[in-house]
């Protein structure tokens, strides 16, 4: 039985599909285009130990921010973490894990992983601390991180 796309509310949408430890990739750039509903409904739910995917962590108030508030998310896979004074706090007290990912490399992940291509080579990172304790590889004379 399959389920329909359309419902009634936020919370209708997530009954039954969403879990804690989930991974959950978060749309929008920056804070404009996010799906502000379900993320209330995700701090609605309760779930929590969640790691979330995306550009940025919110702002105090809004967006992913209101589930750094409740504490659901234990890791954060972004691109861009300023202006979030709880994620800083949790952060430095060691609360939440953070994986920073250049913006482009980013994108390439999440359309690599659903076009099923479990990894791939970028010179974005080589030398940086987001090469850290990752294989790199030579192509040409220059060196590429695998992702």
């Amino acid at each position: 039985m399959s389920r329909s796309k359309v419902y009634n509310s936020a919370e209708e949408a997530l009954s039954g599909v969403v879990s804690d430890g989930q991974t959950l990739a978060i749309g929008g750039f920056g804070l404009c285009g996010i799906p502000e509903a379900l993320i209330e409904a995700l701090r609605d739910s309760g779930v929590k130990e969640l790691t979330c995917i995306s550009n940025n962590a919110g702002v105090d108030d809004f967006g992913l921010g209101l589930l750094l508030q409740t504490r659901q998310i234990k890791k954060m896979i972004s691109s861009y973490v300023g202006e979030n004074k709880e994620f800083e706090r949790q952060y430095l007290a060691g609360e939440l894990e953070v994986e920073l990912t250049p913006q482009g490399t980013l994108a390439e992940k999440l359309r690599s992983g659903g076009a099923g291509i479990p990894a791939f080579y970028t010179a974005t990172g080589v030398g940086t601390l987001v090469a850290e304790g990752k294989e790199t590889r030579d192509f040409d004379g220059r060196t590429y991180v695998l992702e």
